[in-house]
């Protein structure tokens, strides 16, 4: 699994290391770590339905933020557990873009074991970087 959960770091909310080879890769672990603190068995999250995401920002980080409020808004909108599969990102002329399909089904209280509702992605300590095991993100969720 490529992401952890940080427990001493935020009381009230919750705190999550997320990494990958690749920016998408990246991407995908932290919805998957954003998805899996509502729920406690992703793999109970069949693929039903499908959303597409697609974000833009000047910045890697702020890419990152929009995607998982994104990830975020679907659960809250249209009541979907999505889980992120594949994302690609590009850079142009300074602006990110992500595009990513991902799939999921409503939510079901007697099928999925519900933890904790996530409302959103804070910027505290909020964090994207390279480093040498690849690229790395810190996130707080505001639950």
């Amino acid at each position: 699994m490529p992401f952890r959960f940080i427990e001493e770091m935020a009381t009230a909310d919750v705190a999550f290391e997320a990494w990958g080879d690749t920016q998408g890769e990246l991407f995908a672990a932290a919805a998957d770590a954003t998805m899996n603190v509502m729920v406690s068995n992703l793999e109970a999250i069949e693929r039903v339905q499908s959303r597409v995401i697609e974000v833009e920002a000047d910045a890697l980080d702020m890419l990152l933020f929009a995607f998982l409020q994104e990830v975020i808004f679907y659960k809250d909108a249209d009541i979907l557990l999505l889980r992120v599969e594949e994302v690609s990102i590009e850079e142009k002329e300074g602006v990110y873009s992500a595009r990513s399909m991902a799939y999921g089904e409503e939510i079901d209280p007697l099928k999925h074991d519900l933890i904790v509702d996530v409302k959103a992605v804070t910027l505290h300590k909020f964090k994207v970087e390279q480093t040498q095991r690849g690229w790395e993100a810190l996130v707080i969720l505001d639950i």
